[in-house]
């Protein structure tokens, strides 16, 4: 096929699979510790930092970590004290990031043009730093998870059980929030902020219609996560539609015949 031949596609297609393990292993946990909507909260409050680096001309991407980096970290510190409802944090983040992030971009001179990319991504614009990058978050990540995996099981299904262990779940949940808000980050290009919520949650939900193990459920949604990335490009490149949508819309397509599937084919 002519299309495999370009060299935006090729990266595309290795930025997706490195991103599809990226998020199979921290939605994993993110699902498995029922803290989905974090991860709305965080992908929406990285826009304030998206607009603020377009504003001041530096790249966006180190302002966006910065800002999911706070808002995971001090969601997470939240939810740990009585006097903030975890709920209320996030959505006090979510809406801080949403108004700095319209601001800021309104006011830039680039306002028209990356605004779209990171708001709704696109992912034929991925180069190669943004593969760099993916791949460091990717290692980082798999050899993090693979010292503390048992640990990270732990605290993702019982917290306090955890610590009665006398596991550090404290500094371990602090570092999950850390990936989660650097993972959340590296994939803006691919789906934006609006989407990548959905890359964290639907293919894990795909999984779980299968198996309830947690090495099992990082294997099959980063499976899931891929071949619904992989579609969605080309679904976008034949339709001529924005591919970050495209992707999702492949995700949720798999997910609904897996989950037709359990319901009316008895194994």
């Amino acid at each position: 096929m002519e299309i495999l031949e370009y060299r935006f596609f090729q990266n595309a297609l290795i930025g997706s699979l490195l991103a599809s393990l990226a998020c199979s292993i921290v939605g994993t946990f993110v699902v498995s510790s029922r803290k989905v909507f974090i991860t709305g909260g965080v992908s929406h409050a990285s826009f304030g930092g998206v607009g603020i680096g377009m504003f001041l001309g530096i790249n966006p991407a180190i302002t966006a970590f910065l800002f999911a980096l706070l808002s995971a970290v001090g969601t997470h510190w939240a939810s740990k004290r009585k006097e903030i409802r975890e709920d209320s944090a996030i959505a006090v983040f979510w809406i801080l990031g949403m108004t700095l992030g319209v601001i800021f971009s309104f006011l830039s001179p680039n306002y028209s043009g990356e605004l779209s990319t990171y708001l709704f991504g696109n992912i034929l614009t991925i180069a190669a730093g943004d593969i760099m990058l993916l791949a460091a978050i990717t290692a980082a990540l798999m050899i993090f998870t693979a010292i503390f995996l048992r640990a990270i099981i732990l605290i993702a299904f019982d917290a306090e059980f955890a610590r009665s262990r006398n596991i550090p779940a404290v500094a371990i949940e602090y570092c999950m929030m850390i990936f989660v808000a650097l993972t959340i980050v590296a994939t803006l290009r691919l789906v934006g902020v609006v989407l990548v919520m959905s890359m964290l949650t639907i293919p894990q939900m795909t999984a779980m219609i299968f198996t309830d193990s947690y090495k099992r459920i990082i294997i099959l949604s980063a499976a899931f996560g891929y071949a619904a990335s992989v579609s969605g490009l080309f679904l976008s490149y034949f339709l001529n539609i924005p591919s970050g949508a495209s992707v999702i819309l492949c995700s949720i397509v798999i997910y609904l015949l897996c989950m037709t599937r359990k319901l009316f084919v008895k194994d």
